[in-house]
């Protein structure tokens, strides 16, 4: 029999050999003993060619805690593998959140199509590009593909002309500009592009602001809010305050002051004009990295104290929007530049004595060829500083977007009852007979008021007449027997009986919705009599509505299932900013003093995501006080015309002194402001010429394209309304038309 050579068998073998021989040797009466184990000697046979099995235990290796913890560190600071097969990134001993070294990337792509770059990087020879430090070369700016993609044209350009003025690249050492476009070109959407560029990137490749404030009229705050949420989505969470206790709207603020870093939860706090007065002191602790002022025209007065908290706000980059930058006087223009970029212009008194008084002179009609003269050379002066952190487009733009819109002026006679409390009140109240340079005093300014309101309807001034006040005693004998202000008499107002046919011609005819706006709140209680009489569904903004109600009623009303069919809109509460595509006509039922209000009010339907051709009737009674306030609008218009639009064919129509006839009645006349433009196309108030070539449509009454009588109307409904008190329009046609475009 073969036996195993393994030398574990050998060794066997061999131990059982060494046995055999020691038990011969023994005593045959001893019993053979068991070999000793390991257990009892320590010892075992072991293989000489193989390692013995380690014996495992409970027991912990080390004892010693130092050891310990020395051991866990040491398994904790392995480096992260990525666990991706085929990964070729580096794998260097760098914890996670570090930035790589290498060169810095823009945030966006500059070179994706369609990409709005507002800053390029100079180009670099090799050479230089060997030497510059990587970690300090600038990088482009791109804006967001999610915006550019639906900026327009021209709102790409207004996007990097505000980015060029708030870093200071357009006027070193200021930080501001106006964003004076008209109504309805989207500057909210281009400075929401500002803030969210400013908020991420910037040449440095971090942030160039912490935080932005947005201040706007407090109807707007919840529209600020919504716009941020529908351009930006969830990407941004602003922080919107539009009521609460004193002490919750302080937590709130001193919340977002005290926000550091590079990711800010509310980077954006959008406050009305109101609140942001009242809590101007926990604002004023920190620091804002911008400010922009929405409606910005409040702030015309550098005297009040909006405008001084503003001021006093420690913010250098400023951005100001108003789409009517100069309403009154040259003066509230200096304070809207001086509240934006300080000093440019110098101080108020080097302003008026070096721009504004030269300018009002050589702009006057009576003014001499020197004057004139030495105004437009003071214009340009102007308009070029300004230029600088001004930027303007006029609503031509829309006509490539919007519909065709139809501004009409339309006179209205005034009724026997109106034509005789007009007189009466002229006789007994003898009003101030000459204005002296705009100055008037209490009594001339409740009379204004007075004939406004006798002029849109004689139920406004019939408590005057109740309580026989200065200028209407004995007037209550002139009202119909019986009557009484509980109901309403269209017939009784010349105004009010052309509007309830431009209504019922609507209602009945089409399926158009219509905005009657009012400086009065009184007015709006007689368009509600009327429209309760009438059967009319409609809803009313004014200054006692909520914020979070106005939102509510706009979007109800702008719905295409809506049933309402008027919106009655306070031009004091709700005038600016409002949305109302859901109208596409408007009636401008009373004059202001600002042009400025009567725009905003009237841009309210011809907007983005308007798709009916509008029409506008500013309504006027013929020969009283309502045209000379409208004169005196033309005649600021055609100012800021020369200054902010930059046109130098606006004619001189009115002098001061004409201005000055306030209260007068002028019973003969079709239209007094026709009478004073001097029109030069109408004969007995027919048009008898077309325009001129390639006229402008603007706010000036020289560029109004027709004077028309019912022959010339095209207006449908308003033809149907002629026979009932109107006696002349003037036609502000829209661009297509102008272009020819049917």
């Amino acid at each position: 029999m073969r036996r195993s050579l393994a030398p574990s068998q050998l060794a066997k073998r061999k131990a059982g050999d060494e046995e055999e021989e020691e038990d011969r040797h023994l005593p045959t009466t001893r019993k053979r003993q068991k070999p000793v184990s390991e257990t009892e000697s320590g010892e075992c046979y072991r293989s000489p060619f193989r390692k013995p099995l380690a014996q495992l235990t409970n027991r912990p290796h080390c004892l010693d805690s130092s050891q310990h913890e020395a051991f866990i560190r040491s398994i904790l600071s392995k480096p992260f593998k990525v666990p991706i097969p085929n990964y070729k990134g580096p794998l260097g001993l760098r914890a996670l959140g570090i930035k790589r070294a290498g060169l810095r990337s823009p945030l966006h792509d500059p070179f994706e199509e369609g990409a709005l770059v507002l800053y390029e990087p100079p180009l670099l020879s090799a050479h230089d590009q060997l030497k510059i430090d990587k970690d300090k070369a600038p990088v482009h700016v791109v804006v967001d593909p999610v915006l550019s993609r639906v900026l327009r044209p021209h709102q790409r350009e207004g996007v990097k002309f505000l980015w060029d003025c708030v870093t200071s690249r357009r006027i070193p050492g200021s930080h501001g500009c106006i964003m004076a476009d008209e109504m309805g070109l989207g500057k909210t959407l281009q400075c929401i592009t500002l803030m969210w560029t400013l908020l991420r990137q910037s040449p440095d490749c971090k942030p160039e602001i912490e935080k932005a404030m947005v201040v706007s009229p407090s109807s707007l705050v919840r529209n600020w809010y919504n716009e941020v949420e529908k351009w930006l989505g969830g990407r941004i969470q602003p922080l919107a305050i539009d009521g609460g206790s004193k002490e919750e709207i302080d937590r709130k603020l001193v919340g977002f002051m005290n926000q550091r870093g590079l990711r800010v939860p509310s980077p954006i706090l959008i406050i009305s004009y109101e609140t942001f007065r009242l809590h101007a002191e926990a604002l004023q602790k920190g620091s804002v990295g911008l400010v922009i002022c929405d409606e910005g025209h409040r702030l015309k007065n550098s005297e009040n104290q909006t405008y001084q908290a503003l001021n006093s706000l420690n913010t250098p980059r400023r951005v100001l929007i108003s789409g009517t930058p100069i309403q009154n006087d040259l003066l509230e223009y200096f304070s809207l530049v001086h509240f934006v970029n300080s000093g440019i212009l110098g101080t108020a008194q080097e302003f008026k004595r070096h721009f504004e008084i030269p300018i009002l002179k050589g702009r006057d009609a009576d003014a001499s060829e020197a004057e004139r003269h030495k105004g437009e050379e003071r214009l340009k002066e102007l308009i070029s500083i300004v230029n600088r952190c001004l930027i303007r487009r006029t609503s031509d733009i829309l006509s490539k977007y919007l519909p065709v819109k139809i501004e009409q002026v339309v006179c209205c006679r005034l009724t026997p009852l109106q034509a005789e409390l007009y007189k009466n009140f002229l006789k007994q109240a003898k009003p101030v007979e000459e204005l002296k340079e705009g100055k008037i005093s209490v009594s001339s300014l409740s009379s204004i008021t007075s004939l406004k309101k006798l002029c849109n309807h004689p139920a406004l001034i019939h408590d005057k007449c109740v309580e026989e006040e200065e200028g209407f005693m004995g007037a209550l004998d002139l009202f119909p027997a019986g009557y009484s202000t509980k109901s309403v008499e269209p017939q009784l107002s010349g105004k009010m009986l052309v509007l309830d046919y431009i209504l019922a011609v609507t209602k009945s005819t089409s399926n158009d919705k219509v905005v009657l706006v009012s400086n009065y709140t009184q007015t709006l209680d007689l368009f509600e009599k009327l429209c309760r009489n009438r059967r009319y569904l409609y809803v009313r903004l004014d200054g006692t509505m909520s914020i979070k109600k106005r939102a509510k009623i706009v979007e109800r009303f702008n719905s295409p299932s809506s049933p309402e069919f008027i919106f009655m809109l306070s031009s004091k509460a709700g005038g600016c900013g409002l949305n109302l595509i859901g109208a596409n006509r408007l009636v401008m039922f009373d004059p202001d003093w600002n042009p400025a209000n009567d725009e905003q009010a009237m841009a309210r339907v011809w907007r983005d995501g308007q798709k009916k051709t509008c029409y506008i009737y500013r309504l006027l009674s013929t020969g009283t006080i309502e045209e000379k306030i409208f004169q005196r609008q033309t005649h600021k218009k055609a100012l800021s015309s020369c200054v902010v639009d930059e046109e130098q064919d606006v004619e001189r129509h009115f002098s001061l002194g004409e201005l000055k006839e306030l209260f007068t009645l002028n019973e003969t006349t079709t239209s007094d402001t026709h009478d004073k433009i001097k029109c030069r196309r109408c004969v007995n108030g027919h048009q008898v010429r077309p325009p001129p070539e390639g006229s402008d449509c603007t706010s000036d009454l020289s560029q109004w394209n027709h004077c028309a009588d019912k022959r010339g109307l095209q207006d449908s409904v308003l033809k149907a309304a002629w026979d009932a008190a109107v006696t002349f329009t003037f036609h502000h046609h829209s661009h297509e038309e102008q272009r020819g475009i049917p």
